[in-house]
């Protein structure tokens, strides 16, 4: 895909997937969101930042067993879904698919 075609197409790109670390998150914008991306053993896996609880930043949080957990109120979400795991939290966070094009990591908004 050309580079334009990738914006046309709801595609961002974020980084070179050489550059995620493996169970730790990051953050980067894209189209005005702040996006959480995760390198996992099974695949790279984006969320929205934001804890929808205590509004923690998520791509901060600790990493175990597929999900994350907000650094304020220790409340977790699994990195493929966005669904809460455990209290506090109750509402989801954003979900976004990941493409890998050429080992650049791209989410689609």
């Amino acid at each position: 895909m050309a580079g334009s075609d990738v914006f046309a197409a709801g595609l961002f790109p974020l980084c070179a997937l050489a550059d995620l670390p493996l169970e730790e998150g990051r953050c980067f914008e894209a189209d005005g969101r702040r996006i959480a991306v995760f390198r996992l053993e099974d695949g790279v896996f984006a969320i929205g930042d934001l804890c929808t609880h205590g509004h923690g930043a998520l791509s901060e949080g600790f990493v175990e067993a597929g999900e994350v957990e907000c650094p304020l109120h220790a409340g977790r979400f699994d990195i493929r879904s966005g669904r809460p795991c455990s209290a506090p939290v109750e509402e989801p966070v954003a979900a976004y698919p990941v493409e890998i094009i050429d080992g650049v990591v791209h989410v689609r908004i």
